[in-house]
C-alpha cells in the first residue's frame, strides 16, 4: 500500500498553490511568451489538479465501501454450504449427489475470499491490482450455483422448510453475491480511472504540472536573476515526480 506516494500528489498539489502565489507577487514583470506558464494557466491548471485529486479521493472511498459491504455479504457462505450439505443429506438424495453435494462444498470451504484491506484514510489509493482477491470471490460463486443446480435437480427431492435453505432464497443470495461483487470491479475501474486522469495533469510530459513547475521556474530565473529574491521564493518549493504512477 503505498501513502506517501498519495499523499505526494496532494502534496505537489498544494505547493502549487502556493508557487502561483508568488508568481501573482510579481506582478506585470512576471509575462512570459509560452503560455502554458502565462498566470491565467497555471490557475486552470491549479483548478483542474485540485479537482483531479479530489476526484481521486471520492472514488477511493465509492471503491471502499462496496469492498466491505462485499466482504460482509460473502462471509456467511461457508457456514451456509454446510448447512446445505447436511440439509441435502438428510433429503431423500441418492449418496452419489449427497457425495457430490460434498466435493462442491469442501471447495466451497477450501480458498478463502482476502479481504482488501481498506485504507483509514480516504486519501489513501485502492491496491493497484485486485485480481487476485478478484479470483477467489468468483470462485466462490461458481462452487454456490453449482451447489444451487444440484439442490435444484429433480431427483434430488430437496425440499427444505427452512426459509434460508430453500431454493428460491438462495438464488436471490446468489444475485446478490454476484452483484456485489461487480460493484467492486466497478468501483475500481472508476478509481483506477480517476487515478489515470490525476496523472496526466500532474505528470504528462511538458503539460504536466510537474513539467510546467520547472518552466516556470526557469523563467523566473533568466527574469530576476539566479541569486534574486524571486527565484530563491520559487526555486525552494519542491515538486515531485513518481518514478511509477
Amino acid at each position: 500500500m503505498p501513502p506517501v506516494i498519495e499523499t505526494g500528489h496532494a502534496k505537489n498539489v498544494a505547493n502549487f498553490e502556493d508557487f502561483i502565489s508568488f508568481i501573482t507577487g510579481y506582478g506585470a514583470i512576471y509575462n512570459p511568451t509560452k503560455g502554458a506558464i502565462k498566470l491565467p494557466a497555471l490557475t486552470a491548471l491549479h483548478t483542474t489538479a485540485k479537482a483531479d485529486i479530489l476526484n481521486v479521493t471520492t472514488k477511493t472511498v465509492a471503491f471502499n465501501n462496496v469492498t466491505n459491504a462485499r466482504v460482509d455479504l460473502f462471509e456467511p457462505l461457508r457456514k451456509l454450504g454446510t448447512r446445505l450439505v447436511n440439509a441435502f443429506s438428510a433429503s431423500d438424495a441418492t449418496s452419489e449427489m449427497i457425495k457430490d453435494a460434498k466435493g462442491i462444498n469442501r471447495k466451497l470451504q477450501g480458498k478463502r475470499a482476502k479481504a482488501i484491506e481498506v485504507p483509514v484514510d480516504p486519501n489513501t489509493p485502492a491496491p493497484d491490482n485486485i485480481s487476485a482477491s478478484q479470483q477467489s470471490y468468483d470462485q466462490l460463486i461458481e462452487h454456490f450455483t453449482k451447489l444451487i443446480e444440484l439442490l435444484k435437480t429433480p431427483d434430488a427431492n430437496y425440499a427444505p422448510n427452512e426459509t434460508d435453505l430453500k431454493i428460491a432464497t438462495l438464488t436471490a443470495q446468489l444475485a446478490a453475491l454476484q452483484a456485489a461483487n461487480t460493484n467492486v470491479s466497478t468501483a475500481y475501474t472508476a478509481v483506477s480511472n480517476a487515478r489515470l486522469a490525476r496523472n496526466k495533469t500532474l505528470y504528462n510530459d511538458k503539460t504536466g504540472l510537474y513539467d510546467i513547475t520547472l518552466d516556470v521556474k526557469i523563467y523566473v530565473k533568466s527574469l530576476f536573476g539566479a541569486t534574486a529574491p524571486e527565484y530563491k521564493q520559487i526555486s525552494k518549493i519542491k515538486f515531485n515526480k513518481p518514478k511509477t504512477f
